[in-house]
């Protein structure tokens, strides 16, 4: 029997590693159905996507939209402020603690069984990568 989980009293980083995983399935699943099938230049396309940079760039965009729910909202605030043990790699740190916060918000989308929402968020978020709202 399947355990109910609280995500509430989940880290911060749990809900990212999920939201994370849930998040490049649907930037390569995407990627593939536009033609991009050798793995390299899949995975090469997909960093523009999921780096810490264009997903904190798409919460400034969230924002400004208006698009989070109240409680979107809290998880990534739970999510960006979460104790990491990891240093940012290619980016600085306020940059990887707010990619931090977006990827919880796939987290618990994903944990709450909101699929339609999920669907559309991830949808929104490729179309702001792909009309380049998040250069800049």
């Amino acid at each position: 029997m399947t355990e109910v989980v609280n995500y509430r009293e989940l880290n911060g980083m749990t809900l990212a590693y999920l939201g994370d995983a849930v998040y490049e399935v649907y930037i390569r699943q995407h990627l593939i159905e536009q033609g991009y099938t050798v793995p390299t230049k899949l995975h090469h396309h997909a960093t523009h996507f999921v780096s810490a940079k264009a997903q904190a760039a798409l919460i400034k965009l969230m924002q400004t939209d208006e698009i989070l729910t109240e409680e979107e909202t809290t998880m990534f605030k739970h999510g960006r402020n979460a104790t990491t043990h990891h240093s940012a790699k290619n980016t600085n740190i306020v940059t990887y603690r707010i990619s931090t916060g977006f990827e919880a918000i796939f987290g618990y989308l994903k944990l709450t069984a909101q699929q339609e929402r999920t669907d559309w968020l991830a949808q929104w978020c490729i179309d702001q990568v792909e009309s380049g709202r998040t250069e800049g």
